[in-house]
């Protein structure tokens, strides 16, 4: 793979607008390379991408690949692709996104890529804001958008490059990582990984592929069990145990919302950092991405400004809105570990009642995890329900939303037609009926926060702007 981009002076990228093919975009410009892309879209990353003076084509046809000697398409893009097709036919070179990452990880000397079934995207961007605070001119390719490096990405100077690693279809193992990093390892993308035993051998080869060290949480028994047969690298464990070589002690939550703990390296105490995002989960984070800043030259000091200075990443814990005393916020979060972390979380800051509104994604993980999702959302005080978003799936099994709100003492859905079949433009969306019977519940003290990594954000501006306009009345 190193040597594709050998003689190659045009690349051309399907869906250069996406949140993992920009920062791409950004580091081969900065490396001279002339871009070319094209996405179905109008979007800010787009003007962004326009901004820095490469040709953006809305709409994919054939002939926006010009005379490209390498084309890169993004996952979601289908062999049927106008431009895909067209590449194919004329013989050129094409590879995959994730290829792509791998092959631009090998060029940084220092290549953190951070893994893990939950907490990649909040720990790579406190990471970036640590490294970015500190002055250092990172690169980095982050799942979700960074206000402080203005998006999703950046291409820098120095020889630290920062990144998601992220395990579906086992497209982290493209990674040259020099530090891995392993959060969590949790059942997910089970449709591929089929057993639990197959999904920490992955994490196992994409620990093992790190040049120098692996940094990983000896608090999650699945994360220990992968690394226990890694050999060649120096092993490092982050977490609260006593015998972590970096761990967290008196961790203290605080009326402004804040967390406080004291980090801890090798049995010595390094001070108290403040993280300004709530949970225990991201105290972890925080830790572990104390541990990757100090592999790579910074001091506590840095990492303690840097955390000040990170306010989360877009769509994790991401207040939208005050209205009337009721808080609105969005998180990302589709996996029931990450739903329970997010609502404990809101459960230990000081909110009247909790309002949970989750959009589950695929019928697959939805009908095998039931009994977890329900357990988790249990945690919110009040729980509302959307229909099942299939992403790429179609539901072949029969199973829909009522099958998870039954399982849920006193949940709003909305009865779908289930003689209907579904399809991909979500005929069945129904977010202006839960927004009615959310805001009507809603009292001042209140928190709503939408769940998922589907259009559900596009709900909780919804409610944020039906509660804004009743405040006008």
């Amino acid at each position: 793979m190193s040597n594709i981009l050998v003689g190659k002076k045009h690349i051309h990228m399907i869906g250069i607008g996406g949140s993992g093919m920009y920062p791409l975009a950004q580091v081969l410009h900065a490396k001279g390379y002339v871009l070319t892309g094209s996405d179905n879209n109008e979007t800010d990353t787009l003007g962004a991408v326009r901004a820095l003076g490469i040709p953006v084509q809305l709409g994919q046809r054939a002939e926006n690949i010009g005379d490209a000697d390498l084309v890169v398409y993004s996952a979601a893009i289908a062999k049927t692709n106008p431009e895909r097709a067209a590449a194919e036919a004329a013989g050129i070179e094409m590879m995959e996104r994730s290829e792509l990452l791998g092959l631009v990880s090998e060029w940084y000397s220092e290549a953190v890529c951070i893994a893990g079934t939950h907490g990649k995207t909040t720990t790579t961007s406190m990471l970036a804001q640590i490294l970015f605070t500190a002055g250092i001119d990172l690169s980095a390719v982050i799942g979700g958008k960074l206000p402080a490096i203005g998006g999703s990405g950046r291409a820098g100077s120095s020889e630290v490059f920062v990144c998601e690693a992220c395990e579906y279809v086992d497209t982290f193992l493209h990674l040259s990582p020099d530090i891995a990093v392993i959060l969590n390892i949790d059942e997910d993308h089970m449709e591929y990984f089929k057993t639990l035993e197959n999904l920490k051998a992955s994490f196992t080869k994409f620990a093992q592929k790190s040049s120098r060290y692996v940094l990983y949480n000896g608090d999650d028994k699945n994360s220990c069990e992968a690394c226990a047969s890694v050999t060649g690298k120096e092993m490092i464990r982050f977490g609260t145990g006593a015998d972590c070589e970096w761990r967290v002690t008196d961790i203290q939550h605080t009326v402004q919302q804040t967390t406080e703990f004291k980090v801890w390296h090798e049995g010595e105490c390094l001070g108290t950092a403040v993280l300004q995002v709530p949970g225990m989960h991201n105290v972890l984070n925080a830790l572990a991405a104390i541990a990757s800043a100090h592999l790579v030259g910074l001091n506590f000091a840095q990492c303690q400004a840097g955390l000040l200075a990170f306010h989360g990443a877009k769509r994790r814990f991401d207040v939208h809105a005050h209205c009337g005393g009721i808080t609105v916020a969005d998180d990302y979060g589709h996996h029931p570990a990450e739903i329970a972390a997010t609502l404990r979380a809101a459960k230990a800051m000081p909110y009247r009642r909790v309002i949970a509104v989750h959009q589950p994604f695929t019928y697959s993980r939805t009908e095998r995890l039931t009994d977890d999702f329900a357990e988790a959302l249990k945690i919110a005080d009040i729980v509302a329900l959307t229909d099942i978003m299939g992403g790429r799936e179609t539901n072949t099994t029969g199973f829909f939303t009522r099958m998870l709100a039954e399982k849920i003492p006193g949940c709003v859905w909305f009865p779908q037609d289930e003689s209907e079949p579904e399809n991909d433009k979500r005929k069945y969306q129904n977010f202006d009926d839960i927004c009615d019977a959310v805001c009507r519940v809603a009292e001042p003290g209140d928190l709503i926060i939408t769940l998922g990594c589907g259009d559900v954000n596009k709900l909780s501006k919804l409610i944020a702007d039906t509660l804004q306009s009743r405040e006008h009345l």
